[in-house]
């Protein structure tokens, strides 16, 4: 992977615990490898049901430094595909169940929020996922009537009502409830600290260099200054699955970018819905969006995506100017009001994807007591949360009742991101990006 994701975030890095560097051999009953929403989730729900339990996280900078902190504070209920093509490949009740499990994972976040009582900038508010393009209005036209024959909750919005909403002149637009939007560093860095009152230990600038399988009992990890042995072991590393070589499928990497904005004008933050807290998604695949602050700055985010494997620095330094400088000229556009707005912040961050749009979670081939956690394409701040909280479970022998969700799998497709084959994925990341720019 080419460097680090670039710029300086909108969000600041609250108080955490202590975090030695891993030094000499240490034990544990669990170790989590990766300090972000689905790692914190994990321990901080392992150390709830169990108490006494020794747990150690892991990870190669702190919490929140990777894509937990790097976010746009965006929380809905998506999980997975698209509500239509759920529907064709996995039947409409497995569709319904996607769809509760993501609304189930947002209220869940709404509550450990509280049960925290987390300074996050926390404000529920709809989640509009609204269009301008023919494109657009095609891919809503399909997941409203499939929404409305799965009975589920997700009203319609004529032109008129997204003005009530947003005085922005969208065509059409789902509501999707429940919804908010927060600071995610904030959440994660509270979770952390939540976690190390409960008796988690934390190890900083400790990346994790190999995984064994133990000659005694559990997995042996390998750090650059010594080694953790564990009862069991979470590796919630995202798209770093395939520098470790984990065989868990291809969680392919991807940049994305966003920007913030001074406080806007009075008049143009209620425009743009400022009391309500709404944030407004376009329904096309990478097409921009946003959302507001409390401060009244605007956020926006996507627009592009990048592969950053095998690009040079320069390079891929040209590619980022380029995309925060799309996403610039298309906020400015955005309305009246904006047309002058001074930019305050530019940042990228990774994702994971897959080639199917499912997460992974579930046991490491291979290694016993071993469970991977990663590649939420883009949706993380929900299901992350959501995902910890199962794999505690699972660990602890109280899985959840009922069939596994299509993300409960331990490998994604395979994509052709070695040899010749990685121009493919990024031609095709690439017309996704063109696409998006046509759409708005």
């Amino acid at each position: 992977m080419t460097g680090q994701p670039a710029g300086m975030p909108y969000w600041d890095t609250a108080e955490l615990p202590p975090q030695p560097q891993l030094q000499g051999v240490a034990t544990a009953d669990v170790a989590v490898v990766g300090a972000g929403l689905a790692g914190l989730s994990c321990a901080y729900h392992l150390a709830e049901r169990a108490p006494g339990l020794d747990i150690a996280v892991v990870d190669a900078e702190r919490p929140a430094a990777g894509a937990s902190g790097r976010g746009t504070g965006l929380l809905g209920p998506r999980a997975g595909p698209a509500l239509d093509r759920a529907v064709r490949r996995f039947g409409p009740r497995t569709a319904r169940r996607m769809h509760r499990a993501g609304e189930r994972a947002v209220r869940d976040v709404l509550d450990l929020c509280a049960r925290l009582d987390v300074p996050c900038g926390l404000r529920a508010g709809d989640q509009l996922m609204a269009t301008r393009s023919p494109a657009g209005l095609v891919a809503l036209a399909h997941q409203a009537r499939t929404g409305r024959e799965l009975g589920l909750d997700v009203p319609v919005l004529s032109p008129a009502g997204i003005r009530a909403r947003v005085s922005v002149p969208y065509r059409a637009a789902l509501l999707h409830r429940p919804a908010a939007t927060l600071d995610p560093a904030a959440l994660t860095c509270a979770l952390a600290r939540a976690c190390a009152d409960k008796g988690v230990r934390f190890y900083g600038r400790s990346p994790l260099l190999a995984l064994r399988p133990g000659d005694l009992v559990g997995p042996e990890l390998v750090l650059p200054h010594g080694r953790l042995y564990a009862g069991q072991a979470v590796l919630a590393v995202n798209s770093a699955a395939r520098a470790l070589e984990l065989p868990v499928g291809t969680i392919l990497p991807l940049e994305v970018y966003a920007v913030a904005t001074e406080p806007l004008s009075p008049g143009a933050y209620e425009a743009l819905g400022g009391r309500a807290g709404h944030a407004v998604v376009d329904a096309v695949p990478l097409a921009p969006y946003f959302r507001l602050l409390p401060d009244r700055g605007l956020i926006a985010g996507g627009g592009t995506a990048v592969v950053p494997g095998g690009l040079s620095a320069p390079r891929l330094q040209a590619l980022r100017e380029r995309a925060w400088a799309r996403l610039e000229g298309w906020l400015h556009a955005l309305h009246p009001d904006l047309a002058r707005v001074r930019i305050t912040h530019r940042w990228s961050g990774r994702i994971g994807m897959t080639g199917d749009d499912l997460p992974v979670v579930g046991p490491v081939h291979g290694f016993p007591d071993v469970w991977f956690i990663g590649g939420c394409c883009g949706h993380g701040l929900a299901l992350s949360v959501a995902h910890g909280a199962h794999v505690a479970a699972a660990l602890l022998g109280e899985p959840e009742p009922g069939d596994p969700l299509p993300w409960h799998r331990s490998r994604a497709p395979r994509l052709p991101v070695d040899g010749p084959g990685r121009f493919v994925v990024r031609g095709y990341v690439d017309a996704l990006g063109r696409v998006a720019r046509h759409a708005c």
